[in-house]
């Protein structure tokens, strides 16, 4: 039998950091070699980063690349490795990968299949290398096979299909799989999503199967510029068997997943298949010849175990508190700040985003300990020494409860129970006189004192906005990263004060709906991640009903009451933004999904939707950055495009509401 221990590298890279980058490419070599290992599969663009975004048009940005990788190619003695990076070639940029055995250069293979979609922009940038093209590239004395190539080491058949060109019906692949590749490399820059990886192993699996071929997966990990979020999750298989499969969400700089495949297993496979189909035609310089021979290794045989965690009933919740956590760690140490500040209200939103910051320090030293930890974040003052959760907390993490005449005891109780029981700073000041100063100053202008009935806006407005320069100036004395507080369906219809509750650096929650974030407060309330478990003390957020607090107690302000009930908000927005139905297309779904409504209910609901939607769109404009969750992201700079100024959907609002007067006729009042 013909053995080949072959790794995939997962990497958190950052953009434009050649040294760190370097590092972290070094290591995950060294560790793949320790493992035995004869072939490594690195991450896509791993060099540079693969969140340059328009750096990749700048001629000196790919000089520095190409530098780096004639300073990384000699580590591969005894190895065969890609590596990737963006090349200029006749005036155009690609995004190759470099393939380099034992020391050497042997050729570059360009991406055929550029992402353009979601929060990719590939084609800004790259252009698509077209199927069965060949060049060289040169660079001084040197000449390159760059295009479309498979190479041979010592009769090992090796080709690659780059992260998308295996997401397409047309895979590279299959056109490899007539060559007779013994194994295909795919570097990704696949970024988070509920439920992808599932997505990730079925087309690694069927890769292995329908191309007779061993399939290697090295995918980016961690946050590496700033919105998107990777989860690593390399993986090995072989003849339609998944052999290995890294651990995701890791904290680790590199984690390296090695697997042994048998060639031999696979070439038998393709003989007895009736479909395979050789192809005689290949051109002869499509295959580049190596004197390297792969090691052969003794078989390997063990079982694939994954976390506990991934075949949890509760998947999304793991998901979303491992990737976030994960996402403010690596944001808090390449913004370099001091900590975390959170404006803590008492309420849901800045109460999830106070237990996703104390349960970061959690995950963190789970995985790395206390000594790699400090050593992660040495630039950050008071981290010395043996420390708890609760103490690496008090460091990193203060909580402000903002008072106002209209605050109440329930939610300033709920605030401090859940900051002391993480182990946060957590102050309470009171900015009531500030409100009403500036509410002197607006009755001064208009020559009329402010009432609720005439200035409701502008009174709840002015006091979300006086909160704002207060935790600001907590956030500047620590130099800390201020952390707002806003959640996707706020964003949705604008329910959230520019200026005020919006302000921070960064918006951990903004990718994700309400709906779900009050049963994720309620799961981590009572089970909590696995091998991590939950936070009792949140019960006191749960058991209230969401309210902006900024009118008075006995208005018994609720957030549903002031725009719907979030199931139904949520629903709307699915159908509405990412779905991109009309108004009345909306109004016929929800009809089957909820008829405890009146149609004139839904009709009201539907409206508000939509002209605060399209109203609103300044806001998200605005909005600090956020993590990419899913495919319902509203971030209009990376997802969700849609005009500031617009018809407010008038015409198709009026649709909606004749279908409903037909369906129910308005009925005259008694006098009528």
């Amino acid at each position: 039998m013909l053995n080949i221990k072959v790794a995939a590298a997962v990497l958190n890279q950052t953009p434009l950091d050649w040294e760190g980058n370097a590092r972290n490419i070094l290591q995950a070599l060294e560790k793949a070699r320790a493992e035995g290992a004869s072939v490594v599969c690195l991450p896509e663009l791993c060099i540079t980063g693969y969140g340059c975004e328009d750096a990749f048009l700048s001629a000196g940005m790919r000089r520095m690349a190409w530098d780096k990788l004639q300073e990384l190619i000699p580590a591969t003695e005894g190895l065969v490795a890609c590596f990737g990076l963006p090349i200029s070639y006749r005036g155009l940029v690609f995004n190759v990968a470099a393939i380099a055995a034992n020391g050497q250069l042997l050729g570059m293979v360009p991406k055929k299949n550029l992402a353009g979609d979601g929060i990719h922009y590939e084609p800004r940038w790259f252009k698509p290398w077209p199927t069965g093209k060949r060049s060289f590239y040169e660079e001084g004395d040197l000449k390159i096979p760059l295009g479309d190539l498979v190479f041979n080491f010592d009769g090992v058949m090796m080709g690659l299909e780059i992260c998308e060109d295996a997401w397409v019906a047309s895979r590279p692949g299959g056109r490899l799989a007539e060559l007779g590749v013994d194994l295909i490399l795919n570097p990704s820059a696949s970024h988070f999503a509920f439920e992808k990886q599932e997505v990730r192993r079925r087309f690694v699996l069927e890769g292995s199967r329908a191309f007779h071929s061993a399939y290697v997966y090295a995918n980016l990990l961690g946050n590496e510029s700033g919105r998107a979020i990777y989860d690593g999750g390399a993986m090995v298989a072989s003849s339609g068997r998944l052999l290995a499969e890294a651990p995701r969400f890791s904290f680790q700089d590199s984690v390296v997943t090695t697997a042994v495949v048998d060639v031999d297993v696979n070439r038998m496979n393709r003989a007895k298949s009736d479909a395979f189909v050789l192809n005689f035609d290949a051109a002869r310089d499509q295959v580049v010849e190596s004197d390297f021979a792969l090691p052969h290794c003794d078989p390997e045989v063990r079982s694939l175990s994954l976390d506990a965690w991934e075949s949890s009933d509760y998947l999304k919740e793991e998901e979303f508190t491992r990737a976030v956590t994960l996402g403010l760690f690596d944001y808090l140490r390449k913004s370099r700040s001091q900590g975390f500040v959170v404006s803590l209200s008492g309420g849901a939103d800045s109460a999830a985003v106070t237990t996703l910051c104390a349960y970061m320090v959690q995950f963190a030293l789970k995985d790395l300990g206390i000594e790699r930890f400090v050593k992660k974040l040495s630039y950050i003052d008071g981290l010395e020494g043996e420390l708890d959760v609760s103490e690496v907390n008090r460091t990193l993490l203060t909580c402000v409860y903002q008072a106002t005449r209209n605050s109440g005891e329930v939610t300033f109780n709920a605030a401090k129970e859940v900051a002391e029981t993480v182990g946060a700073n957590f102050h309470r000041i009171d900015v009531d006189d500030l409100v009403q100063r500036y509410m002197e100053l607006g009755a001064e202008v208009l020559g009329r004192p402010l009432t609720w009935e005439q200035d409701d806006i502008a009174l709840q407005n002015i006091q979300a906005r006086t909160r704002s320069p207060s935790i600001w100036l907590v956030a500047n004395l620590k130099n800390a990263l201020l952390l707002s507080t806003s959640n996707r369906s706020e964003a949705a219809v604008g329910y959230a004060t520019m200026d005020g509750d919006t302000s921070g650096g960064l918006c951990p929650i903004s990718g994700i709906d309400k709906a779900f974030l009050r049963e994720w407060l309620i799961w981590m309330e009572q089970e909590g991640p696995v091998g991590v478990g939950c936070l009792p003390a949140l019960e006191l957020i749960n058991q209230q009903q969401p309210t902006a607090e900024l009118r008075p107690a006995d208005q018994k302000q609720t957030d549903e009451a002031d725009l719907m009930p979030y199931t139904v908000l949520d629903t709307i927005e699915r159908l509405a933004i990412r779905d991109k139905q009309t108004a009345i297309e909306v109004f016929a779904q929800l009809r089957q999904r909820y008829p405890v409504y009146t149609l004139r209910e839904l009709g009201g609901f539907i409206q508000r939707f939509f002209q605060l939607w399209s109203r609103n769109q300044w806001k998200r404009e605005r909005y600090a950055p956020g993590f990419h969750l899913d495919d319902e992201n509203l971030d209009p700079k990376t997802w969700c495009r849609f005009p500031i100024l617009s018809g407010g959907f008038r015409v198709e609002l009026q649709i909606m509401w004749d279908r409903i007067n037909e369906l129910e006729p308005e009925q005259p009042d008694a006098e009528g």
